[in-house]
């Protein structure tokens, strides 16, 4: 709760219509629209040969998820026609991805205020780039893990990630509440501020006004 005794207030979860409600294998190889605009999927639609499929879905922005020792084939393949964030990431119980979380974040809703699209990718789509696609969707919607997971799952049925992952998205829910507070607090007393400062010129304009007067 903030100080002004409102909730902390999170748009709705938007819908995306899923033209194949029975997923099938082959679209694990395949990336999915998870809200609109943002998209999760694997490295393989984000290869030379796919430019044109990247194009029609109106990509302009990519966030490359890779293991370091994967740098060799996992790379921007396209620097002067998308925007990159690439981030080294190990898919292990033990990595930690919890603070890279904002950072994805911002990267997303820069593309999106720019009218962009942005897409998500590791290796497969499965673990890493899902994780932080859950963790988007939780900082943004307002969600729980559980339910962050759930609503990914039901775009791209095959994300699985690691149990650390889990932990750590577990782990964030308080976080991003807490930060999301903060801004609210900090605009509220923003407003406050800009009130008193424009009551203070009505004061100051009243009294040059009255002094005027009396001359």
């Amino acid at each position: 709760m903030a100080d002004n005794g409102n909730r902390v207030k999170f748009p709705s979860l938007p819908s995306v219509p899923c033209n194949l409600p029975d997923w099938e294998y082959s679209m694990r190889r395949e990336m999915q629209e998870i809200v609109p605009n943002v998209f999760l999927g694997p490295y393989c639609t984000a290869i030379r040969r796919k430019l044109s499929n990247l194009q029609q879905h109106g990509i302009t922005h990519i966030v490359c998820i890779r293991h370091p020792i994967e740098a060799n084939y996992i790379k921007p393949n396209f620097p002067d026609i998308f925007k990159y964030l690439v981030l080294d990431v190990i898919d292990s119980q033990d990595e930690l991805i919890l603070k890279q979380f904002p950072l994805v974040k911002h990267f997303i809703d820069e593309c999106l205020a720019s009218q962009g699209k942005v897409l998500l990718h590791g290796n497969g789509g499965l673990s890493r780039s899902a994780a932080f696609m859950i963790a988007y969707i939780m900082a943004t919607y307002g969600l729980p893990y559980t339910r962050a997971f759930s609503f990914v799952q039901e775009k791209r049925y095959c994300i699985n990630p690691n149990e650390g992952f889990a932990r750590q998205l577990m782990e964030y829910e308080p976080i991003y509440l807490a930060a999301a507070q903060q801004r609210q607090q900090q605009q509220f007393v923003n407003g406050l501020l800009k009130r008193s400062h424009e009551s203070d010129n009505e004061d100051d304009a009243m009294d040059l006004g009255e002094s005027s007067n009396k001359r």
